[in-house]
């Protein structure tokens, strides 16, 4: 990780309210970066009091948009919209501890706030075990994949928002919506057989997803 991931906690006096955004390790997913680096997203976090922005941007491109960025519009972002924005590239030990930033705790002074994903099942489970609002954006230019009916499918059992690049920021308030109605993960019905095998097995069973 870089040293700009690091999160400065008393940099307002608003209760800290996290958005972490994970692009993925193994496919380049820029499209969602440029999105939430754009200015309609930007004053979506505002409005919902957002304080802090912190992406996991993946590889080398990913890497030079993001820090083309913090270089040009970052102490702007801070002065009109109140947010400070950290990055790294990829963490080995996985992204529990920064979806645990964005779930937030009363007892630190932070409130919840949500994970933006693409639609990588791995993730996503963390997300959700995690117990945080989850947007999941897919990729539609990978091939041979299934992300888009893995999002619409979830976003219908109401665990996650689908997401669209076309208008991030409608995901922010649906975010909020999701929050006042969350559901339990793994779902009740789901037997402890089909939790073991994972996302796919609880979808299986419970969601009728066919790979």
């Amino acid at each position: 990780m870089t040293e700009a991931s690091t999160i400065n906690y008393e940099a307002t006096k608003k209760p800290c309210k996290v958005c972490f955004v994970t692009i993925g390790a193994t496919a380049s997913f820029d499209k969602l970066l440029k999105a939430v680096l754009d200015d309609p997203f930007l004053e979506a976090l505002r409005r919902a009091e957002y304080t802090e922005l912190l992406i996991q941007y993946g590889k080398e491109e990913g890497k030079a948009i993001y820090e083309s960025f913090i270089s040009r519009e970052h102490d702007n972002v801070k002065r009109t919209c109140g947010i400070n924005i950290a990055g790294f590239d990829f963490n080995t030990n996985g992204l529990g501890e920064q979806m645990r930033k964005a779930k937030g705790h009363p007892g630190n002074g932070s409130k919840e706030g949500l994970v933006i994903s693409h639609a990588g099942s791995g993730t996503i489970l963390d997300a959700l075990r995690v117990g945080v609002p989850l947007v999941v954006v897919p990729n539609t230019e990978l091939l041979h994949n299934h992300q888009v009916e893995l999002a619409e499918e979830l976003a219908k059992q109401e665990y996650v928002v689908h997401g669209s690049l076309n208008d991030l920021a409608a995901s922010i308030s649906e975010a909020e919506k999701l929050r006042e109605r969350k559901r339990q993960w793994p779902p009740p019905n789901s037997g402890d057989e089909s939790y073991k095998r994972g996302l796919a097995g609880v979808m299986d069973d419970e969601m009728g997803w066919v790979d």
